[in-house]
């Protein structure tokens, strides 16, 4: 693994461990090189994904982006850390097992909303508003009804 800090070609793993309730590995490394630490995590990859985006553009699917759009939208939300990744395992997992290796956007964020929806309805609306393009606070109140979700506004937004 090549070191993050000077790019030496090679690192030591020094601790491995199970992560994510076994569904990776944690290692941390050292550079042999420069004297740098850090943190590599291993995963079971089945298939590798492309994602296939509204213009039209493909690119391969990254957990880590999926990850950031999730803390996003549960930032400062009662939510457990654990259930977050519990969640997101299980997203990806769903979309390898699909069987397809090019997936449009929107099976990824239909699936994002439906699992956000059971976690929690604020953030929820909070990943709706930048998926579906909220344009004006019409378009909230809009999707709040249809959602049945009104409670949400008084409570947050």
């Amino acid at each position: 693994m090549r070191c993050p800090f000077c790019g030496h070609a090679e690192s030591q793993v020094k601790d491995s461990r199970p992560s994510e309730d076994g569904a990776a590995i944690r290692r941390r490394r050292a550079c042999p090189e420069c004297g740098g630490r850090f943190t590599t995590f291993e995963r079971v990859q089945l298939r590798e994904l492309t994602i296939l985006k509204r213009s039209g553009r493909r690119s391969p699917f990254d957990r880590e982006k999926l990850v950031r759009s999730i803390a996003l939208a549960t930032q400062k939300r009662p939510v457990e850390a654990e259930r977050v990744e519990r969640m997101i395992n299980g997203i990806v997992r769903q979309l390898e097992s699909m069987g397809e290796t090019e997936l449009p956007s929107s099976t990824v964020g239909e699936m994002v909303m439906k699992a956000l929806k059971a976690l929690d309805d604020v953030a929820y609306v909070r990943y709706a508003s930048v998926y579906r393009d909220f344009k004006e606070t019409s378009d909230f109140a809009k999707f709040l009804g249809e959602e049945g979700l009104s409670d949400v506004a008084e409570e947050e937004l």
